[in-house]
């Protein structure tokens, strides 16, 4: 978890701090996961309601017990249970309803995409079934709507990427597009929609960026113990105009977030979720981060965290007025 300096062997680690960050503070929080006293809860997605924001959903892992769906006020929902689901994210399929992708790593020597129907209407997930997407150990998971496919990336822990085109249907299957490698473990993923252009952390080094069908990278953030501290973890992409917005990272070595300017990656102020009314976000994993209006606790946008250590409770997650991020950080 905490990213460590080893002063000299033998001795006590010392904690990086990276540069000062910004106290933001949550207005809720979701119920703890059912896996206590373990690292379970990992990463969050959420669908918003165009009809009525506030009714809007989040769905996030236990990855030692399965999916749960909240609301924005953080209660469950609903809850599958499936041990290994570890990433998740979805993506408005039109007539196929909202696809809900997590990685499965159940098997770990063979990545699995598991695949649900997202029922806004019950705030239920329907089981679609499971496809295979690649060797080795799954971990991140990001998708996209491409023209009218399904598109979706398998992030490996041994860092070879997939890009997969998924079928729906009776039988679904995954037909791999593109691999792409980074050198060490990755986690964390997001796709631009605007241009297919795709970021991965790689833990322990930094943020890659891989353009649109392109099978080689550039490293356009590594870590620096200033602005990102390994290990890197959850990505979140918030589009503005053609080809502005922002990347937003969790620096989980000195439990912070960074932003990242786009198109060019440039250094836009880093924060940290403080105690309030709320409690604190620390070792935080996945992150989420939509613009829009999710109801009036979040009227222009929404950032959700992944909070490794809830005190005595199991992990949760934090949710954070976007709006109250971007003021914060001078926007």
């Amino acid at each position: 978890m905490f990213a460590l300096l080893v002063a000299a062997a033998g001795c006590a680690s010392v904690p990086i701090t990276g540069d000062p960050a910004v106290p933001v503070f949550a207005v809720a929080e979701t119920v703890p996961v059912g896996t206590n006293n373990e690292d379970a809860a990992d990463d969050p997605a959420v669908w918003r309601n165009a009809a009525d924001p506030a009714a809007s959903l989040i769905v996030a892992t236990d990855k030692k017990g399965g999916l749960y769906v909240y609301d924005l006020k953080g209660a469950t929902k609903h809850f599958v249970a499936a041990a290994g689901l570890n990433n998740v994210d979805l993506v408005d399929m039109g007539t196929d309803g909202i696809i809900v992708v997590a990685s499965d790593r159940s098997d770990l020597a063979n990545a699995h995409f598991a695949l649900f129907r997202l029922d806004t209407a019950a705030a239920q997930l329907v089981p679609l079934g499971r496809v295979a997407s690649g060797a080795g150990e799954a971990y991140g998971v990001c998708v996209w709507q491409r023209g009218g496919d399904l598109i979706a990336y398998a992030v490996p822990k041994e860092g070879v990427i997939g890009e997969y085109r998924i079928t729906l249907g009776a039988a679904p299957a995954a037909e791999l597009l593109r691999t792409m490698r980074v050198p060490t473990q990755p986690e964390g993923c997001a796709i631009d929609t605007r241009d297919g252009t795709l970021y991965i952390a790689e833990e322990d080094a930094g943020i890659w960026r891989f353009r649109a069908g392109r099978t080689a990278g550039e490293m356009v953030a590594p870590i620096d113990n200033r602005l990102l501290v390994a290990d890197v973890e959850g990505l979140a992409l918030v589009p503005e105009g053609a080809s502005g917005g922002w990347l937003y990272a969790s620096s989980q070595g000195d439990n912070t977030y960074m932003r990242f300017a786009l198109p060019d990656m440039t250094p836009a102020g880093r924060f940290r979720i403080a105690a309030g009314t709320v409690g604190a976000a620390e070792e935080t994993d996945g992150i989420e981060a939509k613009r829009g209006d999710f109801g009036p606790d979040y009227p222009g946008g929404i950032f959700i965290a992944q909070d490794g250590w809830n005190g005595t409770s199991a992990q949760n997650f934090k949710l954070v007025p976007l709006g109250a991020i971007e003021e914060a950080l001078g926007d």
